[in-house]
């Protein structure tokens, strides 16, 4: 059997379970315990670099010590859920990077994405979270669900 049968399937579900880590981390933990970061953020950003940054590379030494341990450690299918664990980290990771900072705020020349109309709702859908401060939607992904969804709670508890 073929390690990429056991990787491939890891990684799709891994990056696609990363959206709703990154989900909970941003409403639950960046707007309370690290605001101090995260608010910048918030804010008109001055030089290329915000603090807020600094939260994008917590998860990458566990990708990266994910993807090591599945390079190196002895053939197993445990080494080979690693590998898929680190791979399926590193692509959410990226495309967080690109739709995010790129598409969204304009830090990455991929403008060209907002032709597509799914990615264009998700960066419409981040855009109303800034308009509200503290408030949702926390996904990027699946921010417009999680917009629609808060919209549809709204008109249920208002009528």
């Amino acid at each position: 059997m073929s390690a990429a049968l056991v990787w491939i399937p890891v990684a799709l579900v891994v990056a696609l379970a990363m959206e709703l880590w990154a989900m909970l981390l941003h409403g639950r933990v960046w707007h309370s315990l690290l605001w101090r970061l995260h608010r910048s953020h918030h804010r008109k950003r001055r030089g290329a670099l915000e603090a807020n940054d600094a939260l994008s590379v917590l998860h990458a030494p566990i990708a990266i010590a994910a993807i090591l341990h599945g390079c190196t450690a002895a053939p197993s299918l445990l080494r080979e859920i690693f590998f898929g664990v680190g791979i399926g980290m590193t692509l959410f990771g990226v495309a967080y990077l690109v739709v995010h900072d790129g598409l969204v705020h304009g830090r990455l020349p991929v403008q060209a994405l907002a032709r597509i109309p799914y990615f264009a709702r998700v960066r419409d859908a981040h855009l109303v979270h800034h308009a509200r401060g503290a408030r949702g939607p926390y996904g990027l992904f699946l921010g417009p669900w999680e917009l629609g969804w808060q919209t549809k709670q709204t008109k249920r508890t208002s009528s």
